[in-house]
C-alpha cells in the first residue's frame, strides 16, 4: 500500500540526527486528520508517538532543572518547567524547525492554515521527540531537547515568561481594580479527539480578551496572555 513520502534531508541535517527508521519518521509527521482521507492506506498517525515524546520531553526538562538548578525551589523548577513545554513554546521551536513543510494533513486542515496552527506543531514536535527516542535511545533525544529547547531557558527567566499568565492576570485584576477575572467558554468545535476551545477572559461584565487550544485549560491560558497585553499588563 502507498504511504505519504517527504524528503526529510534538510530537516535531519539541521537537527544533526538521522533517523533511520523512514516508516518511523514519516509517521511523526501524520496528522490525524491526514487519517480521515487515507483510511485505506497503511500508516498510522502520530498521536501515539506524541504521547510518548511528552513523556521524554518532561523527564530531560526536569533532569536539566534538578542538576542544573540546584539552588532553586521545587515550584520555581515548576514553573521553568511548564514554560518550556508549553505549547506556544514548542511551537516557536517547531516553526523554526519548519516542521509544517513536512506534516500530512486533510485537505480541509491544510486549507485552513494546519501547518501553521500552533498546536499543531507543537504536538508534531513532541512526535518527533518520540520518533528519535525510539530509533536511537534516550541520550539522543536529550540532546536533541536541550540544543532545540533547553537553550532557550535564559531567554524565559529573562522575560518572566515562566510566570503563568492566568496567575499574573489575576494578580494584577486584583491589584488594581480589585477583581478577580472569570472565563467563560465562546465555541468549542471540531472531533471529540481534536476539539478546538475558544474562551474569552473577562473583569466584572467586561470581556478583555480571547484565546484559543487544545482544551479549556489551555485555551484560559490563552485568553489570559492576550488580556494582559489588551490592559498593557505585560
Amino acid at each position: 500500500m502507498s504511504k505519504p513520502k517527504k524528503d526529510f534531508k534538510i530537516l535531519q541535517d539541521r537537527i544533526k540526527v538521522e533517523i533511520r527508521n523512514k516508516d518511523l519518521l514519516r509517521t511523526a509527521f501524520v496528522h490525524k486528520s491526514y487519517m480521515n482521507e487515507h483510511r485505506n492506506e497503511d500508516i498510522e498517525d502520530n498521536e501515539r508517538l506524541e504521547f510518548l515524546g511528552d513523556a521524554v520531553l518532561e523527564l530531560a526538562v526536569t533532569k536539566h532543572l534538578y542538576e542544573k538548578h540546584p539552588n532553586q525551589a521545587e515550584g520555581e523548577m515548576t514553573a521553568f518547567r511548564s514554560a518550556l513545554v508549553k505549547g506556544k513554546q514548542l511551537a516557536e521551536v517547531g516553526k523554526d524547525l519548519n516542521l509544517g513543510a513536512y506534516l500530512h494533513l486533510s485537505k480541509g486542515e491544510d486549507k485552513s492554515g494546519g501547518r501553521d496552527k500552533n498546536y499543531i506543531i507543537a504536538n508534531t514536535l513532541e512526535a518527533l521527540i518520540g520518533a528519535i527516542y525510539l530509533d536511537h535511545d534516550y541520550d539522543t533525544a536529550e540532546g536533541f531537547i536541550q540544543r532545540f529547547i533547553l537553550e532557550k531557558l535564559d531567554e524565559i527567566i529573562e522575560k518572566g515568561l515562566h510566570i503563568d499568565s492566568k496567575s499574573q492576570f489575576q494578580e494584577e485584576a486584583q491589584d488594581k481594580l480589585a477583581t478577580t477575572p472569570h472565563y467563560e467558554v465562546l465555541n468549542e468545535e471540531g472531533p471529540d479527539h481534536e476539539k478546538v476551545f475558544t474562551m474569552a477572559a473577562y473583569i466584572g461584565e467586561e470581556k478583555v480578551a480571547e484565546g484559543t487550544g487544545p482544551s479549556k485549560q489551555k485555551a484560559e491560558e490563552a485568553a489570559a496572555e492576550n488580556a494582559l497585553k489588551a490592559k498593557g499588563w505585560e
